[in-house]
């Protein structure tokens, strides 16, 4: 399995699935400070509380100009669902048959995404990594580390 990035590396050439159907490159992902949080599986109890903390503050978010993005191996209907359901004011990516994961080393043993975060600068160079996550209070910790960028 490959190694997690660090801080001051780029992500590594992975591609993601939109809700749309639509390829988006990791390359893509410049432009801004862009969160980019995998999580296991939508619609779980951590899950939920995770991505409901980051639609709660989505409004500091783009008033800080931070892009947010969910990343799991779900495939886009379950993320519409999902999006729906909770009233998501964001992207959720799917990350097809897990090589964004693998190729990050974050691919668990039982076939989800680890819970971990890039937090990448606007070059897409990462600004930090998040391997231990708290789903209730990350969306918060984020948001101040990236006023610092």
């Amino acid at each position: 399995m490959a190694t997690t990035p660090e801080r001051g590396q780029h992500l590594p050439d992975v591609e993601f699935i939109t809700e749309d159907g639509e390829k988006l490159p990791s390359g893509e992902l410049t432009g801004a400070k862009t969160v980019l949080y995998f999580y296991p599986k939508d619609d779980t109890p951590g899950c939920t509380r995770e991505a409901c903390a980051f639609r709660d503050r989505m409004g500091d978010y783009e008033g800080a100009g931070i892009k947010v993005y969910g990343v799991s191996l779900d495939d886009p209907e379950s993320h519409r669902k999902f999006r729906e359901k909770h009233n998501l004011n964001f992207p959720l990516l799917t990350d097809e048959g897990g090589r964004a994961a693998e190729a990050l080393g974050i691919l668990g043993s039982r076939g989800y995404a680890n819970r971990v975060t890039f937090l990448l600068a606007p070059d897409g160079e990462i600004a930090k990594v998040y391997p231990e996550v708290s789903p209730e209070t990350h969306a918060d910790e984020i948001l101040e580390d990236a006023a610092t960028l």
